[in-house]
C-alpha cells in the first residue's frame, strides 16, 4: 500500500500522522509512506527524523481577524492544489490521509479530484477549519470524540469514532526507577522528576511561569529533576531568561527546545505540566500520569479548557488558567503540594488511565484497510 500522509504546522497535527504511519508500516508489509507538509512547520524536524520522505506545499492559514495576510492565504489556497497534484502524480498513492492543519486542504482536495482514496483524522472535539472544509470530500473521517459529529456537515455513515493514534512507547510503566534509568536519569540522584512543556511552537506565558517556578522552587531542591521544553519560537527568549535567572548553574534544571523522546521522558516523570490539546491529553492518559494543565486560551471554542475539565472532574488533573498566572504562582504551590503527596500523584495517574483508548491504532488501521482494500 502506498500512503501519502499530510498534517502539519504543530506537533498536534504531525504526531498523529507519524503514529498512523508507524502503525501501517508495522502491519502492512511492503507499504511505502511519504509526507506532505509546509516549508516551515515542525514537520520539517519530526518527519525526516522518523525516516520518511517529506514533500512541501506552500500554503498558510487564515487570520481570524481582518488582515492583509488573508489575501496571500486565499491565493495560496487557490493555487496550492495544482502543486499537490504534481506530488500525487509523482508518488502515486493508494490513499491520502490527513490529520489536520491547513496543509491538508490542497492535498486532500487534489486527491479527491483525482479519485484517490481520502481519509481524515480529527483529534480535537471541535474540528479545525481544514477538516470542516474537507468533510464533504473525504471518504472517511476518523474522530477522537463522538461529539465532533455535530460540527461536521456530511453523511454520518462516513464518521467513525476511533480515538487518537499514539506512537509506540506510550504505555504505562509502574516501575519509576526503571523508567528513569531508560530515560538516562539517575534515580538515586533524582528522587522526583517534573516534565514541563507548552507545545511544539512554544507558549510564552507557560514558559515564563515555569522558569519562575524553577527559580523559586526546583532550583532549591536538587533531588528534583525539572525539564522544560519551550518550543522553537520561544527558545531564544527562554534561554536568555534561563541564564538571567542563573538557572544554567543548576544540574537538576534542563532547558530544551523540543522533546524528541517524549514516551521515555513521560514514563520517567512524576508530574507533568502541559497544555491540554487532544494529543497531549491522550498521551497523558495512555501513560497514566498526573498533570497540571494550563489550557491555551487562544483556541477555537475554548476546547483545551473543556478537555482539561473532564480530567479535573475525574480527579486526573489540576487546571490552572493562563490568566491566573502571576510569576511562578499558583503553579509553584500547586506543584509543591502534589510532589509532597505520593498517594495523590498515584491516584491522579490511575484516574487519567480511564481515558486511555488502548486499541485506537488497531481501529484506525481497520478503517484504512476497509477504505482502500474493501
Amino acid at each position: 500500500m502506498r500512503v501519502l500522509m499530510t498534517g502539519g504546522g504543530t506537533s498536534g497535527h504531525v504526531n498523529p500522522a507519524l503514529a498512523i504511519a508507524e502503525t501501517i508500516k508495522l502491519n502492512i508489509n511492503g507499504s511505502e509512506i511519504a509526507f506532505v507538509g509546509t516549508p516551515h512547520g515542525i514537520e520539517n524536524k519530526l518527519v525526516p527524523r522518523a525516516g520518511y520522505k517529506l514533500y512541501h506545499v506552500d500554503v498558510k492559514g487564515f487570520s481570524r481577524s481582518l488582515s492583509p495576510s488573508n489575501i496571500k492565504a486565499a491565493y495560496l489556497a487557490a493555487v496550492s492544489p495544482h502543486r499537490a497534484k504534481k506530488i500525487i502524480r509523482e508518488f502515486m498513492p493508494d490513499v491520502v490521509i490527513g490529520t489536520g492543519g491547513y496543509v491538508c486542504w490542497p492535498i486532500l482536495k487534489a486527491a479527491s479530484d483525482m479519485k484517490i482514496h481520502t481519509i481524515l483524522h480529527e483529534s480535537n472535539a471541535y474540528p479545525g477549519v481544514a477538516v470542516k472544509m474537507l468533510s464533504g470530500r473525504a471518504e472517511k473521517i476518523l474522530l477522537n470524540f463522538a461529539e465532533t459529529e455535530k460540527y461536521l456537515k456530511c453523511p454520518k455513515d462516513k464518521l467513525v469514532v476511533v480515538g487518537n493514534p499514539l506512537r509506540s512507547g506510550f504505555a504505562p510503566n509502574g516501575d519509576s526507577k526503571a523508567s528513569k534509568l531508560r530515560a538516562g536519569i539517575d534515580p538515586d540522584k533524582y528522587d522526583k522528576m517534573i516534565l514541563s512543556y507548552g507545545g511544539s511552537m512554544g507558549a510564552q506565558r507557560v514558559n515564563e511561569a515555569v522558569l519562575a517556578m524553577m527559580r523559586d522552587f526546583t532550583s532549591k531542591h536538587p533531588e528534583i529533576l525539572h525539564i522544560l521544553a519551550v518550543g522553537a519560537i520561544e527558545y531564544k527568549d527562554a534561554t536568555e531568561m534561563f541564564r538571567a535567572y542563573g538557572l544554567d548553574k543548576f544540574d537538576n534544571l534542563k532547558l530544551l527546545e523540543y522533546i524528541y523522546d517524549m514516551p521515555e521522558k513521560m514514563a520517567a516523570a512524576d508530574l507533568i505540566i502541559c497544555r491540554a490539546g487532544a494529543m497531549t491529553m491522550s498521551e497523558v492518559a495512555a501513560m497514566r500520569k498526573p498533570a497540571i494543565f494550563i489550557p491555551s486560551p487562544n483556541v477555537t471554542e475554548n476546547h483545551q479548557y473543556k478537555n482539561a475539565k473532564v480530567f479535573e472532574d475525574a480527579g486526573a488533573g489540576i487546571i490552572i488558567e493562563e490568566r491566573e498566572l502571576t510569576g511562578g504562582e499558583p503553579l509553584t504551590s500547586r506543584a509543591a503540594e502534589l510532589l509532597s503527596d505520593r498517594a495523590r500523584l498515584d491516584a491522579m495517574g490511575n484516574a487519567a488511565g480511564q481515558f486511555a483508548v488502548a486499541d485506537s491504532n488497531r481501529r484506525i488501521l481497520s478503517e484504512i484497510k476497509r477504505t482502500v482494500l474493501g
